[in-house]
């Protein structure tokens, strides 16, 4: 599984199921083959997350660190163990909703031989297409909103646990958001005809991850969910950048992930608007980059 992989989440013992971390045991540090990746300025502020916050019980995938999902993003998953096909059959039940999450290495105790994980970067997801297969199933999922999981309900057959809604600071004067969000737009369609310039298979899409998010983003999501599990608008655009770039090389993917993980932990959405037109600048100048070298190769 060269492009990532879920826990074995068959092995996790969870201790304190009302804490973010649990062990597992050295040896099971291998991944499982149950789930394939399949290629693909100084305003008052109050925050979103009141103590009286909604929450959901709802199956939890867990991931390895390089699989940061981030909101508005697309993933398609090849789920062919029982285990992650039953999961699967309770988030169509739950209103074809799941949380994808990553489980982070904290520690390891010499003495005990075993090592501790937190559960970070959860992220809610929708179900948008199953396809089946004579075995198991591909699962097309969106990115919807961050989430954080408050306690662990279940570790058998797949992790199960209550979860509530993170979402960023709102600002009480828009003006300045608005005009980031527009640089935004902007250049993610200039970045997007870029992309649809460099040689690609006949059969590859013309819309490219980047506008796939951002068309997503724009729209209000259609959700059976309270409606704090929906990040605002300004927050859904603001994430739309941070998906992968036509020919991208292993480095710059790696790149990508220390930016989403840095996006996920970011409270403010101004912010996070800078960081993503820093990263589409990168990005176009990358796919420039290439483009000339293509067309020296095309002489």
């Amino acid at each position: 599984m060269s492009c990532g992989g879920v826990w074995d989440v068959s092995r996790i013992r969870i201790r304190h199921p009302e804490l973010h971390t649990q062990s597992l045991r050295q040896s099971s540090y291998t991944f499982r083959y149950g789930v394939k990746m399949v290629p693909c300025n100084g305003t008052k502020k109050r925050h979103r997350l009141c103590p009286n916050a909604v929450s959901l019980d709802l199956p939890l995938l867990p991931f390895n660190t390089n699989e940061v999902l981030v909101p508005s993003e697309t993933k398609t998953l090849h789920l062919y163990e029982a285990r992650y096909l039953a999961l699967l059959e309770e988030s169509l039940l739950r209103k074809k909703l799941f949380v994808h999450f990553v489980l982070d290495p904290i520690a390891i105790s010499n003495s005990s031989g075993e090592a501790s994980f937190a559960a970070r970067y959860g992220c809610l997801v929708l179900i948008e297409n199953i396809e089946r297969l004579d075995v198991g199933a591909l699962v097309s999922i969106r990115g919807i909103g961050r989430v954080k999981i408050i306690k662990f309900l279940q570790a058998e057959p797949y992790l199960k646990g209550e979860v509530r809604p993170q979402q960023d600071m709102v600002l009480d004067s828009t003006t300045n958001i608005i005009s980031k969000i527009l640089q935004v737009k902007e250049a993610l369609y200039s970045l997007n005809k870029l992309e649809i310039k460099l040689k690609a298979p006949k059969e590859a899409p013309l819309q490219t991850s980047c506008l796939n998010s951002l068309i997503w983003a724009e729209n209000e999501p259609s959700l059976e969910c309270d409606k704090d599990f929906v990040p605002s608008s300004a927050e859904r655009v603001s994430f739309a950048a941070f998906q992968p770039v036509s020919g991208s090389t292993p480095s710059e993917l790696l790149k990508l992930q220390e930016e989403k993980i840095k996006a996920m932990n970011m409270k403010d959405t101004l912010q996070r608007l800078d960081n993503s037109l820093e990263l589409i600048r990168d990005n176009t100048s990358m796919v420039a980059a290439k483009l000339a070298i293509q067309s020296l190769e095309m002489q």
